[in-house]
């Protein structure tokens, strides 16, 4: 084995794998560890990409030359537009997949990809000298040397599964945890790690559903592909669409759970270990809203080679025959056979005020983190870190500036900077409503967003980057009503004029609105770009609070917009801040001033 890469990432899932082949196609010698090879990109929630916002991260993600888009074309088994009938602002692509394809082809990308290397190994521990890392260790003993290292843990990181009152070690059922590296993230790398924990649905065999009591829910007449290289007609012609399906839990249900709480492992674990808000387990869905009388149930295949069926909305940490009970008093679901159980699972993460908005760590060098270990929730969610976190280790070690999104350029963007500036006291989940540029950071438009930055970085091709261009002043001509150098599809293609009519309708549609918000964000941007040192003492600063100094010395922003969104700072502590760079700036300028007169 060689020993010696410039980037390590340790993990494969969705995060890892954007991350090895970000880091990789950059020319960089990569090499991915994951502690089964078999488990690469699994699917073990609900095998769907996208929805709210999340759909506009993966389309991001492949505007930049990520894959997570790409995969789910060729995997996914209904695409459908969230929100269609509201405005284009929260349109959200959603594709439910064929969970062993997509990890399937996933994999086959990472074996495929130049300059990536796959292990099959547990990562136990880092080298770090002087605050720099240096190497990892795996489980058999020896070292890999490396300049950069991204983890990318997901649930794994001393993982423990918990089914109604028993727990016992795992990362997901039947597959083990890492047991070691928690330690040594601690204790060599100086992160301070908490737990998290999330639930999982049972999944049922088809054959043993009454469809007729359910309401059949049909994917888009003509569906949209996630990828921009993606050629959609045929593409369309080659796409066999499933069937979800709905149903309803009952005042029965709802009993069966509400009496048995106190065998659900919901509330096992440390005190601090919280689950996603937004994805709740059935049990606090009651406990929250007992004056609901049911809640939805979709009914989701998972494959088109599989008997087992998702079911979304029923998250769960009880018991299995509590669970069969549960199922059963559901319409449709009265004589349902489980194949497997839902359980909880608690985790490590580390707080991500620890990152830069670049996901390197504070604390240790060429560390990245990516994914649920910074205490997000949600494959596109780690997806997009991993993404980031790949370029930015390879932008690292060749010496280049760091690729930082800004809110107002991408979703991607606000999500890094939601949860390196605010943190989190419960796992993040990305939505629409977090978006104050909605109108200008749409899924649609991701392409005219983001593939310049893609193209810089290298991971857009020159031929594709010509056709992008050539369908951009395809807008320009349709925008301004000039047919004359209109191309033909099949020039344009992956691109459309379809796509493009439809693209200039839109922006047409809100320009005034746009407009607006573009002269905002203008006028936000003086504050947002002033940069804060990083060795700024706020400490010395007598007129802020105690309270103040030490949340501004935790998140240490990168500049006067991002210390402006740090959990309850007031407009009065910015206003002293931007006082004391202006007088820091001035007698930095009168001292050069001096020394040049002398």
């Amino acid at each position: 084995m060689e020993r010696k890469y410039q980037v390590v990432v340790i993990g494969a899932g969705h995060a890892g794998c954007e991350a090895a082949l970000a880091s990789a196609r950059m020319g960089l010698k990569t090499i991915v560890i994951t502690l089964n090879v078999d488990s690469i990109a699994r699917m073990p929630c609900n095998p769907a990409i996208g929805g709210i916002a999340k759909g506009q991260m993966v389309r991001e993600i492949d505007a930049m030359g990520g894959e997570m888009g790409w995969i789910t074309d060729h995997a996914g088994l209904q695409f459908k537009i969230l929100n269609s009938s509201r405005g284009p602002a929260v349109w959200s692509p959603r594709a439910q997949c064929d969970k062993e394809l997509y990890s399937v082809l996933m994999s086959k990308s990472l074996q495929n990809q130049s300059n990536l290397d796959i292990l099959q190994s547990e990562a136990t521990s880092l080298i770090v000298k002087n605050r720099k890392i240096c190497g990892v260790k795996i489980l058999t003993g020896q070292t890999i040397e490396t300049e950069a290292v991204i983890v990318t843990t997901g649930t794994f990181l001393k993982g423990t599964i918990h089914l109604g009152k028993m727990y016992f070690e795992g990362g997901r059922f039947n597959e083990r945890s890492a047991s070691y590296l928690s330690k040594s993230l601690a204790e060599d790398a100086g992160l301070k790690l908490a737990r998290f924990k999330t639930t999982t649905t049972p999944r049922i065999n088809t054959l043993s559903i009454d469809y007729s009591k359910m309401t059949e829910q049909l994917g888009d007449e003509k569906p949209k592909p996630f990828s921009h290289f993606t050629e959609v007609e045929s593409w369309r012609k080659n796409l066999k669409q499933l069937s979800c399906w709905l149903t309803y839990t009952n005042p029965t249900t709802h009993k069966i759970v509400g009496d048995n709480l106190g065998l659900s492992s919901i509330d096992i674990g440390k005190v601090n270990s919280k689950s996603p808000r937004y994805c709740p387990a059935i049990e606090e869905k009651i406990e929250r809203y007992p004056e609901k009388t049911s809640h939805h149930i979709f009914v989701e295949p998972e494959g088109y080679n599989t008997n087992e069926v998702y079911l979304n909305g029923l998250y769960t940490g009880l018991p299995f025959d509590l669970q069969q009970q549960m199922i059963n008093s559901i319409a449709g679901l009265e004589n349902a056979r489980v194949i497997r159980y839902g359980y909880a699972i608690e985790y490590d993460y580390s707080s991500p005020l620890q990152i830069t908005k670049s996901l390197e760590t504070k604390t240790c060098q060429n560390l990245f983190l990516s994914g649920q270990i910074n205490g997000t929730t949600g494959y596109e969610e780690a997806a997009s870190q991993g993404f980031v976190a790949g370029v930015n280790a390879a932008l690292k070690i060749l010496g280049k500036d760091p690729l930082i999104l800004k809110r107002n350029e991408s979703y991607i963007g606000i999500l890094i900077d939601d949860i390196t500036t605010r943190g989190m006291d419960e796992p993040y989940r990305m939505f629409t409503s977090r978006a104050e540029y909605r109108l200008s950071i749409r899924n649609d438009n991701a392409d005219l967003r983001l593939i310049d930055i893609g193209h810089s970085i290298g991971l857009i091709s020159d031929k594709a980057y010509k056709k992008f261009e050539l369908y951009r002043n395809t807008l320009k001509d349709i925008y301004n009503n000039d047919t004359n150098n209109i191309p033909a599809d099949q020039d344009l293609s992956p691109w459309s004029l379809e796509k493009a009519k439809e693209e200039v309708y839109i922006y047409k549609k809100y320009e005034g609105y746009i407009e607006i918000q573009d002269k905002m964000v203008n006028k936000m941007k003086k504050n947002e770009d002033k940069k804060i040192p990083a060795d700024f003492d706020y400490t010395k600063i007598d007129s802020l609070s105690a309270e103040t100094k030490q949340r501004f010395m935790q998140v240490r922003p990168q500049t006067i917009g991002q210390a402006s969104r740090v959990h309850a700072i007031k407009p009065s502590d910015i206003a002293i801040i931007t006082i004391h760079l202006e007088k820091q700036k001035k007698e930095r300028n009168q001292k050069i001033s001096e020394k040049h007169n002398s």
